[in-house]
Formats: structure tokens, sequence, C-alpha cells
């Protein structure tokens, strides 16, 4: 049975990074592994297109976030600081 294209993805954007993670690899081994239809194969292509971007706006978010602990003259901690990209 075909697969029904779907660009918009909305539910996408609920699934935590992990979550995505997992489907995007269940994707590809199945597109790797070529026992999909071609139009199947295509929707899950742009699904896991979709998956992808999502990923990499939440690791975005996260680098972001990330920060470098800042240390005094004497070693102690003195507070924070953006993480060099």
């Amino acid at each position: 049975m075909a697969a029904k294209t779907n660009p918009d993805h909305k539910d996408i954007a609920q699934l935590s990074f992990e979550k995505a993670l997992t489907e995007l690899e269940r994707i590809v081994g199945k597109l790797e592994r070529g026992d999909v239809e071609l139009e199947e194969s295509i929707a899950m292509y742009e699904r896991g297109e979709a998956l992808k971007a999502h990923c990499n706006r939440l690791l975005a978010q996260a680098e972001a976030k990330v920060e470098k602990i800042t240390v005094d003259t004497e070693g102690q901690p003195s507070g924070t600081e953006p993480l060099d990209p």
C-alpha cells in the first residue's frame, strides 16, 4: 500500500530530538534496503528531510544554551559566558 505524501509533517514539531532521530534512522534503514515502492520511498524521503531539519533546529537551540564556566585567577568558578562556536 502506497503512503500518502504529506509535505507539511506538522506532527514532527512535537517530537523530541531523540524520537525524531530514531524515526529518521528507521527511514534511512528502509530506504537503504530498498524494500519500499517508489511512491512510498519519495514520501519517506520527504519525511526524512523534515525530520533532519527538525533535529538540526533542536541541536542549534541546545548549542545556544550551552555556556562555558569561567574561573577566576585562583581557579575558582566565577560565572559563565557563551560557549565559543
